[in-house]
């Protein structure tokens, strides 16, 4: 199965670059399903209804969202009727929505999508990760019940990310990092056959500050005080993520490539 994932979709211009990018790498690289994180595409802060539809539209199979899931207020109850849309496992025990789902892909296969957010140097408290994931992965096999199970994991510290990714092998097709918006170098596939990436990096403008707008940012860095409020950056944004090819038998990822395509990254694509 070809595989992309999409890091955070930062803004407008993020939106704009998914909008623009993805319905032809759909068609180009023959892409059998498409996860994008877009819990930063409203202003930076969560996702509204019109948005997630504008990335569906696009191409998208699954958006994911992450600590910012619930900041634009129409997600409480659009996320309940619109199943394409996941939050994170361990967010909160009322929380609306789902953290796992079993999606269909082409050929009759199906695709498990989960996500849960990391517990170090985050604003606020969540549950243990993985307690939350595993009954999730006992309960799907890759190459069992489903052919292919793809988890992100929306973390601020690199170490917590390596350990789920690794404590995940063997039992996940692709464990991609999110939140922090800078893509790592560290994609490869794991001994155990999971692909694995530290952080996929954001669909959004690198001539910025993860994203926003640089003035605001480097005031407070450089002076120690706030003038205004953080606005996502504009211009022309990189799309940036991972592809991954998987065994349909095994769930095993068979290669993984990094993706970047536009705005001031170095471009990289499959192959």
């Amino acid at each position: 199965m070809r595989i992309l994932f999409l890091g955070d979709v930062m803004g407008r211009s993020g939106r704009a670059a998914v909008a623009e990018t993805l319905p032809g790498l759909r068609r180009d690289w023959r892409l059998d399903f498409v996860v994008v994180n877009a819990e930063n595409a409203s202003s930076g802060m969560g996702l509204t209804p019109e948005h997630a539809r504008a990335l569906l539209e696009a191409g998208a199979d699954v958006l994911t969202l992450g600590d910012h899931a619930f900041d634009q207020k129409a997600m409480l109850s659009f996320i309940e009727t619109e199943p394409r849309i996941l939050r994170p496992l361990n967010f909160a025990k009322v929380a609306p929505g789902r953290g796992h789902r079993v999606f269909d892909a082409p050929g009759g296969r199906r695709v498990l999508v989960a996500q849960v957010l990391g517990q170090v140097f985050m604003k606020r408290p969540f549950d243990d990760p993985f307690s939350a994931l595993d009954p999730v992965l006992r309960a799907h096999p890759p190459g069992g019940m489903v052919q292919a199970a793809i988890i992100d994991v929306h973390c601020e510290a690199t170490s917590e990310k390596t350990a789920i990714g690794l404590w995940c092998d063997g039992r996940a097709s692709l464990v991609a990092g999110t939140h922090t918006h800078i893509p790592t170098a560290d994609g490869r596939v794991l001994p155990g056959g999971t692909g694995y990436i530290s952080d996929a990096g954001m669909c959004g403008v690198y001539d910025s500050v993860i994203g926003m707008d640089r003035e605001e940012p480097l005031r407070r860095f450089v002076t120690g005080m706030g003038k205004g409020r953080f606005e996502p950056a504009q211009g022309e944004a990189t799309l940036s993520g991972v592809y991954i090819e998987t065994c349909d038998r095994t769930g095993r990822a068979l290669s993984l490539s990094m993706v970047r395509v536009g705005g001031a990254l170095q471009p990289s694509v499959p192959g």
